[in-house]
């Protein structure tokens, strides 16, 4: 009989109280690993743009109100959120208005590290002097700054209040693992694997149906927290396959070096196959038809783009031939968005012994790392419907 977890954990524990990428500033935090997150949303600044450009601007007398869902505990989320103010107060100054004030709202579930973000947030610009003197204000922020925490799969803020929503790397988490994938009994059951990729189709069509079930409830929320006139733009990951089994980048990540390492400690008794068997990533990346089949559906948004953007590697390395830093890249990209989940499952020793037989698996197949590990995100830009 494999032996437990350092760590009791409650069976039945909601994912939403628990999931978050790693936070502090550690090795594995998610402050640390994610400078591809970085590249792969400074590449789509042009289409954020694009969508800033369409969205109405109200009197200068009102607040604007800019929204990060999914906004997790490093720095790309401030930086975003600057980048969103600064463009919206060049429209305000191009018509000959002062720019209004800013209100920026940092949402993510309530395990999500909000201090380390707090702690990384610039101090507020003197707000008694005038705005051009805010903005003139070298390591000042100009906008009011607040945490939200909450799973975005509900109302979070009231009715037409928001002018952007911004969200970019989140979508592709579910609210759950599929109820299907986890019983023995049914036809979705994941027997042996830790993700869909290369599943049976009845596991893949399971999570399908959770993911559309997950963003119509998503479309709903924002449909009547938005502004009449306002924008959002959303970022997931994506596949370029029609067929579901087949996660792209995704199935790189956790399909296969990921996989091979819980087989290990199932292999070495230090983990039970029906433990292993327990624990899915609750990830799904979708097609370009399963995301429009469900705005569609839903109907509260006109589409502006949709879109799949080659994003690029989630390994950021300084020595590319270097195979131990790929192979501790990959073992760290994996451990800050999955680590809390694994620890709670298995406990932090054998979380330990799993994530260094990631990073022993992935240095081994460096080289084919770099050269297939690729991401693809699908990228939307939605408008509030008059009908809405």
């Amino acid at each position: 009989m494999a032996p437990k977890g350092d760590n009791v954990v409650v069976s039945n524990m909601k994912l939403e109280r628990m999931l978050s990428m790693k936070g502090g500033k550690g090795e594995s935090s998610y402050a640390n690993n994610s400078k591809a997150q970085a590249l792969h949303a400074r590449s789509m600044l042009h289409l954020l743009e694009e969508t800033l450009d369409g969205v109405q601007l109200n009197s200068p007398e009102v607040p604007f109100v800019v929204v990060d869902l999914g906004c997790s505990c490093g720095s790309n989320t401030i930086y975003i959120v600057d980048v969103i103010i600064k463009h919206i107060i060049k429209r305000y100054e191009a018509l000959g208005y002062e720019p209004p004030e800013f209100s920026a709202f940092f949402a993510d579930l309530p395990s999500n590290d909000f201090n380390t973000l707090f702690q990384l947030l610039p101090p507020l610009a003197n707000y008694g002097g005038s705005m051009e003197e805010c903005l003139a204000a070298n390591n000042h922020r100009s906008y009011f700054a607040a945490g939200v925490p909450g799973s975005f799969y509900r109302r979070l803020f009231p009715a037409r209040s928001i002018d952007v929503f911004h969200s970019a790397f989140s979508l592709h988490w579910l609210s759950q693992v599929p109820e299907s994938v986890l019983d023995k009994k049914s036809m979705a059951y994941n027997k042996g694997r830790v993700f869909i990729h290369g599943a049976d189709e009845s596991t893949a069509k399971a999570y399908r149906k959770q993911f559309q079930t997950d963003l119509a409830v998503f479309l709903r929320s924002r449909s009547q927290e938005v502004k009449r006139g306002g924008s959002m733009f959303l970022v997931c990951l994506g596949r370029t396959s029609v067929d579901p089994t087949d996660q792209g980048g995704a199935g790189l990540l956790f399909g296969t070096h990921f996989q091979d390492a819980w087989d290990d400690l199932v292999q070495e008794g230090l983990v039970s196959s029906e433990k292993r068997d327990n624990f899915n990533i609750p990830v799904y990346a979708p097609s370009l038809q399963d995301f429009k089949e469900v705005v569609e559906a839903d109907g509260s948004f006109s589409i502006n783009k949709l879109e799949v953007f080659k994003g690029g590697s989630p390994l950021v390395v300084s020595q590319p031939d270097d195979a131990a830093e790929v192979g501790r890249a990959l073992a760290n990209c994996c451990r800050s968005v999955s680590g809390v989940l694994v620890d709670a499952h298995i406990g932090d020793r054998f979380s330990e012994e799993l994530f260094l037989r990631v990073e022993r698996r992935a240095t081994s197949h460096a080289k084919d790392l770099l050269e297939q590990l690729q991401f693809f995100h699908i990228v939307a830009s939605l408008s509030l419907t008059n009908a809405a």
